[in-house]
This record gives C-alpha cells, structure tokens and sequence, in this order.
C-alpha cells in the first residue's frame, strides 16, 4: 500500500478512509476558507487574529497541508462570519442538509403558530422556485424594440423642453 492509499479513520470513528480522499477534502475546505476571506476581503493575518490561530497555521489549511478539527473549524468560520455548519460540511464532517430537512425544521418550530410556518413555507418555496433557471431564462433575452419619437417631441425646436416658460 503507498503512502497516499493508506487508510484512516473517518471523522465520525467508523470506517476508514484513503488518505488521498482525506487530503482532496483538506485541500477543498482550505480552497473554501480561501475563497470566503477573499470574497470578505479579509487578510489573512486579521482571520487567523480572529480565529485565535496562528498565520502559518491559516495558510497551510488554506493550502490543504493541515486538516482543521471541527473546534478550529468554528473559530474560522466566527473570523469569517460563515456558519460553521458550512465549513463541517465542506471538510465532511457533517452531511449537507437537503431542503425538506429545513421544511421539517420550519414545520417543527414551536415559536411559530401553523399559519406562520405556512406563510415561511410559501415564502421559502416561492424563493426556491425564483432561483431555479427557467427554460425561458436560458434563452439569450430579446432586445426591446427602439423607442419611436412622438411627433409632439419632433416638432419641438431643440432645447425647447429645457428652456423655462415665460
């Protein structure tokens, strides 16, 4: 067995992982945390200050060098005031939540009465719907035709609309 083929344990203790899949995941969230800061325009010093790590130890994640624990996971997704469900779920540590797992969660709150959970529901479908690309929306978007001149604007001399009324 090579170097890159050895096995691991996965996050959760149960099966064994190539070490190549764990390195494509270090260097996936690495990617991840790399793209949020810049996209924060956040430097890398002020997100590892944040985070309470050290810069060196910031730049290897981010290179895919090192493999973040899910506690520093968190404190770089507080630097980078991301969820940290969503850099667990980019270094699978967690499994990525579907959409009928939010309905549930909405249907399940017991703050809201039944009619403000279907009024979430309705605003969270209706948004879902809005963002999904529609058959219509690939099409390249027609050009509206020229505006025509009225004929009261063409009988006008020039400048006759900026001039003040005596």
């Amino acid at each position: 067995m090579s170097a890159t083929e050895e096995p691991e344990n996965d996050a959760a203790g149960g099966g064994l992982k190539p070490l190549r899949e764990i390195s494509d995941r270090a260097r996936g969230v690495g990617e991840f945390i790399r793209d949020q800061r810049s996209a924060a325009r956040l430097s890398l010093r002020n997100v590892a200050k944040a985070a309470g790590i050290s810069n060196p130890y910031l730049s290897q994640i981010e290179r895919g060098l090192r493999k973040p624990s899910a506690e520093i996971l968190g404190q770089i997704a507080r630097a980078l005031r991301i969820s940290a469900e969503t850099l667990y779920v980019q270094a699978g540590i967690l499994e990525e939540r579907g959409e009928a797992d939010l309905e549930d969660s909405i249907l399940r709150t017991p703050d809201l009465s039944e009619e403000q959970r279907q009024a979430l529901l309705n605003v969270y479908r209706s948004m879902r719907s809005a963002a999904e690309p529609s058959a219509a929306e690939s099409d390249p978007p027609a050009l509206p035709p020229k505006p025509r001149a009225s004929k009261r604007a063409a009988t006008r001399p020039r400048g006759a609309e900026d001039s003040p009324q005596n």
